[in-house]
């Protein structure tokens, strides 16, 4: 009879192995490449030391990459975060039909997000200009997504009406931990909804807060689906994330060295803000 120590290894080394070669080595071999001036198709390449690295602070283009994806997260984040709690409590209430609109809810999340994002793009191009022009709203007759100052909120759009599913999720299951008794007192206490909700409901679910922010944070600083399908990078450089530019540059730019020593900075800007982020938001647990 094997052993469970021998069933044991037998299923993690495989697995183990199976991550090294698909995930560890590539992400090294990727870091070694950042110092070299490698096309990414040719033989030979010479190594540069940190002059990739150097020419990223000094590209407009990757600076503007960074500041579009900085503003595109925060401003994702807070709405998916709002509008997921404002629903969550809704759906945590007593009404009719709970499950069938908990089921509604999370849809967009069995989505595809190409595939929602497609059918946004649809919608940008054809329905909301023909609907705007019937209605006489200049704003709307027009494809918002071939408008080089409003595109983005075109993006967020898409990624916050698909985002919100998940976490209103995460907010639900927070909420159904929060025992009924401590409202009953409140009740008789004389708190009234903003109250309970700031004093008693919040700080109970601020562990799922936590965890969301730092979800959404992270997801839309990677931002790179709805991207492709919705605007590819435009108008122009308008929308193009930090992602989108590494694929587009590397892959498709002939600067795959280049792009990989972006790589390697947005890896370390993605955990530097998730651990910051962390830790602040763990602290106002422990106050609350």
């Amino acid at each position: 009879m094997v052993s469970k120590k021998a069933a044991y290894y037998s299923m993690v080394i495989p697995a183990l192995l199976l991550f090294f070669a698909f995930h560890t080595f590539p992400a090294l071999q990727g870091i070694y490449y950042a110092f070299t001036n490698w096309d990414g198709y040719s033989e030979g390449y010479d190594f540069v030391g940190f002059k990739n690295f150097i020419g990223l602070f000094q590209d407009n283009n990757v600076m503007n990459s960074y500041l579009f994806t900085f503003k595109y997260a925060i401003v994702v984040t807070i709405f998916i975060n709002v509008i997921s709690l404002l629903i969550a409590l809704g759906l945590n209430s007593r009404i009719k039909y709970r499950n069938f609109f908990r089921g509604v809810y999370f849809l967009p999340n069995v989505l595809g997000v190409l595939i929602v994002s497609y059918i946004f793009n649809y919608l940008f191009s054809n329905i909301v200009p023909t609907w705007g022009e019937k209605l006489g709203i200049e704003f709307l007759s027009t494809n918002i997504l071939g408008n080089e100052q409003w595109a983005w909120i075109g993006i967020v759009i898409v990624a916050v009406w698909q985002g919100i599913a998940f976490n209103t999720i995460l907010y639900l299951s927070g909420l159904q931990t929060i025992p009924q008794d401590i409202y009953e007192a409140s009740s008789l206490d004389g708190a009234g909804k903003w109250q309970t909700f700031w004093k008693i409901t919040f700080p109970m679910i601020s562990s799922f807060f936590t965890i969301n922010m730092v979800l959404a944070m992270k997801g839309s600083l990677m931002v790179f689906d709805q991207i492709v399908a919705l605007t590819g990078g435009g108008p122009g450089r308008a929308t193009q994330s930090i992602a989108y530019l590494i694929y587009q540059g590397g892959f498709q730019g002939g600067e795959f060295a280049y792009q990989a020593a972006n790589a390697v900075i947005y890896f370390i800007v993605i955990v530097v803000i998730s651990v910051v982020q962390l830790k602040f938001l763990q602290n106002r647990e422990m106050d609350a």
